[in-house]
C-alpha cells in the first residue's frame, strides 16, 4: 500500500468520524430520534470521541452528548454512569473555547433534571472547573459555565451553597456587568437560583455587590434581561425586612412601576412579584409602595391580565391590606376591590380564587366601614358559593369561609347581610345574625326595613339550639320588637289564628 493510499484510509476514517458526529448531533435535536438513539448505544460510540484528535470532532460529540442529556433524565444518567463527566471536566481546563461551550453544555443538561444528578456533577469536580470558566475571555464560555452553575445551584440550599463555596457569586456579578446581553441574562438568572433558598446565600448575593448592579439594569430595553433582573431581585427580597429593605433603597421606585406594562409578560408578573415579596414584610415597606403610586398601578396590571400573571398582584394587595387600617383603605380607595371581584368570577384556576377570597379577608376584617366596601361589590354571596360548593379545592373552601367570616364580623351594611339569612349554612349564618343582633337596637329605621323585607320573619324560622350563641343572638333580635309583632312572625302563628276563627263565637 502507499504511502497515499495510507493517507487517503486515514483521511476517509476522519471524514466517517465527522460525518457520524454530525449526524448524532443532528438527530439528536429531534425528539422523536431519541429511544432509537439511546437503544442503539450512542453513548459508549460517542464517549471515546471525546478525547479524538480531531478538536471539531470532540466538540461536535460533547454537543451531541448535551443533548441526548437535556433530552430526559435517563440519559444524563448514562452520561454519568458511562463516566463522561470527569472527561469533560478536565476538558474545560485543558481545551478550546469551543470544546469548553460544549462540555459546559453537556454538564448543565445532566445537572437540570434533578438535585441528585446535578450532586453528580459536583462530585466529579465540575465546580472549580465552571468558575475558572467565568474568567474566560471569551463571553460564550462563560455564559456556558454560569448556566450550568445557575442549573446546578437552583435544586436546593446545599448544592446553591456549594457553588457560592467555590467562589461562583463575585464572578457572576462581574459576568452581569459585562457588555454582552446574553451573558447578562444568565448570570442574573443564576444569581436568583442562587439566592432562592436562603436568607444567608440571598446576604452572600447582597455581600458581592449585585442589588446596585441589577437595579441599574431594571430599565434594560431587552426583555429577557429584565424577566432574569427582576427574578433575582425578588428573591433576594422575600427572605426578610432587611434584604427587602436593600431592594427598595437600591431606589427602583416607582421606576419598575412602568415594567407592570411590559409588552413581555413574564417581565409584568415578575415586578409584580417583587412589588409582592417586598410588601408582605412590613407595614412601612408597603406605604412606601403605596407612595409610590404602587397599589394603583398594580390594581390596573390585574385589569389587563388574566390567569397566573394575575395571582402576584392579587397576594401582593392582600399582603398590602393585611398591615393596617389605613393601608387597607388605600386598596379600596384605589378601587381594588371592584377589581379583585372581577378576578374571582373570571378567574377558573382554584388557587387563583383562592389567594383572591383571602385578599378580601385582609381588606375586609378592620372597620365596618372596610366590610361594607367590599360587601358592596356583592362579594359575600360569591364567597359564599366558593364555600358551600362539593367541587371547590378545601384550600378554596378554608379561604373562603375565613374570608366570609372576618367580613362578616365587621360588617354593619344590614343590606348586604340580609340576602346571607336565607342562603348561609349554620356556621356561617351565626356570623350574620349577631351582626343584626349588634345594629337593630340602635337602629329604628333598619329595625322596620327588616321586618318589611322579611328578614325577622326568616329569623324566627332558625332552629338553634338552647344555650348556642346562634340562640342568644335571636333572642337579642327579638327583644328589639313587640311581643305581638315576633309572635306574629314565627312559624304556625296563621294557622294559631285560624284555630282562634275557627272557636270564636260571635256576639
Amino acid at each position: 500500500m502507499t504511502q497515499r493510499q495510507v493517507l487517503q484510509v486515514f483521511e476517509q476514517y476522519q471524514k466517517s468520524r465527522t460525518q457520524f458526529v454530525q449526524s448524532i448531533a443532528e438527530l439528536a435535536t429531534r425528539p422523536q430520534n431519541i429511544e432509537t438513539l439511546q437503544n442503539a448505544g450512542v453513548m459508549s460510540l460517542l464517549r471515546p470521541l471525546l478525547l479524538d484528535v480531531v478538536p471539531t470532532i470532540q466538540q461536535t460529540a460533547a454537543l451531541a452528548l448535551g443533548r441526548l442529556a437535556n433530552y430526559n433524565d435517563d440519559l444524563a444518567e448514562a452520561v454519568v454512569k458511562g463516566d463522561i463527566l470527569p472527561q469533560l471536566v478536565y476538558s474545560l481546563a485543558e481545551q478550546n473555547r469551543f470544546y469548553k461551550k460544549a462540555a459546559a453544555f453537556v454538564l448543565r443538561a445532566v445537572a437540570k433534571h434533578s438535585p441528585e444528578l446535578a450532586q453528580a456533577v459536583v462530585d466529579c469536580g465540575a465546580l472549580d472547573a465552571l468558575v475558572i470558566s467565568l474568567e474566560e475571555f471569551d463571553p460564550g464560555v462563560k455564559e456556558a459555565a454560569a448556566w450550568a452553575l445557575g442549573y446546578i445551584a437552583r435544586h436546593n440550599g446545599e448544592l446553591s451553597q456549594a457553588v457560592v463555596d467555590a467562589g461562583a457569586v463575585p464572578l457572576l456579578v462581574l459576568c452581569v456587568q459585562e457588555p454582552e446581553v446574553a451573558l447578562k441574562r444568565i448570570a442574573a438568572s443564576s444569581l436568583s437560583d442562587i439566592s432562592k433558598h436562603s436568607p444567608e446565600l440571598a446576604q452572600t448575593v447582597v455581600d458581592a455587590g449585585a442589588i446596585a448592579h441589577l437595579a441599574q439594569m431594571i430599565l434594560n430595553p431587552d426583555a429577557k434581561l429584565k424577566r432574569q433582573v427582576f427574578s433575582a431581585l425578588s428573591q433576594i427580597a422575600k427572605h426578610s425586612v432587611d434584604l427587602a429593605e436593600m431592594v427598595v433603597e437600591a431606589e427602583i421606585f416607582p421606576a419598575v412601576l412602568g415594567c407592570l406594562k411590559d409588552p413581555d409578560e413574564y417581565v409584568r408578573k415578575n415586578v409584580a412579584t417583587l412589588m409582592r415579596e417586598i410588601t408582605k414584610h412590613t407595614p412601612e415597606l408597603s406605604q412606601l409602595i403605596v407612595n409610590a403610586g404602587g397599589v394603583a398601578a398594580v390594581i390596573d396590571y390585574i385589569g389587563d391580565c388574566q390567569g397566573h400573571v394575575r395571582l402576584p398582584g392579587i397576594m401582593m394587595l392582600g399582603y398590602v391590606a393585611a398591615h393596617s387600617e389605613n393601608l387597607a383603605m388605600a386598596v379600596i380607595v384605589s378601587k381594588g376591590v371592584p377589581q379583585l371581584a372581577i378576578c374571582l368570577v373570571e378567574e377558573q384556576e382554584e388557587h387563583i380564587k383562592s389567594a383572591t377570597a383571602w385578599a378580601f379577608g385582609q381588606i375586609g376584617r378592620h372597620t365596618p366601614e372596610h366590610a361594607r366596601a367590599v360587601a358592596v361589590a356583592n362579594v359575600l354571596p360569591k364567597l359564599l358559593v366558593l364555600y358551600m360548593d362539593t367541587d371547590s379545592s378545601e384550600d378554596l373552601q378554608v379561604k373562603a369561609k375565613k374570608a366570609l367570616k372576618s367580613i362578616l364580623q365587621k360588617c354593619t351594611y344590614l343590606p348586604a347581610l340580609e340576602p346571607m339569612l336565607h342562603e348561609a349554612p349554620s356556621n356561617v349564618l351565626k356570623h350574620v345574625v349577631c351582626q343584626f343582633s349588634k345594629v337593630l337596637p340602635h337602629d329604628s329605621k333598619a329595625r322596620r326595613l327588616f321586618v318589611t323585607s322579611g328578614g325577622l320573619k326568616k329569623v324566627q324560622e332558625i332552629k338553634a339550639d338552647p344555650g348556642s350563641a346562634l340562640r342568644e343572638y335571636v333572642s337579642a333580635i327579638n327583644n328589639c320588637y313587640p311581643e305581638e309583632i315576633v309572635r306574629y312572625y314565627s312559624p304556625g302563628y296563621s294557622e294559631t289564628l285560624l284555630e282562634r276563627v275557627d272557636k270564636y263565637q260571635p256576639v
